[in-house]
């Protein structure tokens, strides 16, 4: 699992590298699916219950499973890049917020704030904690922010398929849920919406979007439950 979220994680690291205003977020998608080739390690998402690209790309308002297309990105935009991949018949996913030139102050703490969520969660898996204490960290601190968490979508556990038990909220009261184990793999993201929590899914039947029209950022890991503390696999070294 870490061969395959380290393919994740290059894909991820170039991405981010080549995403500037004038580009389209199809470039994207065609980078993605070429670099994950190279590696030989298949597209989790293309074909997954239909999806129809190897990234899901999402701008601004759109929370998660925006579909890439021929737009370009604009100086000022936030884009949320989502991928994965199974090689060796262990999956891989990992997303990440990213600005687009220069960005205004708000984006930028939401792109912040939804970052440090997604690390205290890390911080709280360890062995004998429970599920919930990863979901309450992640809640406690975007609405301390000023910001709310999406309920429609949630972390997941992952191995030798793309979404396992048990799912991984990123709300919830703490203490209670499943006991963390050694061994357990989540895949953990937090969707952060700059206004109300509220989403919609449009009519292509993936993009969700938030139903106030704000801002929305997601950041996620693939994390190891360990004797030693959490593990993330989709970390570069």
């Amino acid at each position: 699992m870490r061969e395959a979220n380290l393919i994740v994680a290059e894909v991820l690291h170039t991405l981010r590298e080549r995403a500037q205003p004038g580009l389209t977020t199809r470039d994207l998608d065609r980078v993605a699916e070429k670099t994950a080739l190279k590696h030989k390690a298949s597209c989790a998402f293309k074909g997954y219950r239909g999806y129809p690209c190897a990234l899901c790309a999402s701008r601004n308002e759109v929370v998660v499973h925006g579909i890439p297309s021929g737009e370009e990105l604009q100086d000022g935009d936030i884009l949320s890049l989502d991928f994965g991949v199974c090689y060796k018949g262990f999956f891989g996913d990992a997303a990440v917020t990213i600005p687009i030139g220069e960005v205004d102050e708000e984006a930028q703490r939401l792109i912040r704030t939804t970052e440090e969520c997604l690390y205290r969660a890390i911080d709280c898996m360890h062995e004998g904690r429970r599920l919930s204490d990863v979901s309450c960290s992640i809640q406690d601190h975007a609405e301390s922010c000023g910001f709310s968490v999406v309920r429609e979508f949630v972390g997941h556990g992952i191995g030798r398929k793309l979404h396992e038990d048990p799912q991984v909220p990123n709300y919830g009261k703490s203490g209670t849920g499943v006991r963390l184990k050694h061994g357990m793999v989540l895949a953990v993201e937090p969707m952060v919406n700059a206004g109300d929590w509220r989403i919609q899914i449009l009519e292509d039947g993936w993009t969700a979007v938030t139903k106030d029209r704000r801002r929305s950022a997601h950041f996620e890991h693939s994390v190891a439950i360990t004797e030693n503390g959490p593990f993330v696999l989709s970390a570069l070294p």
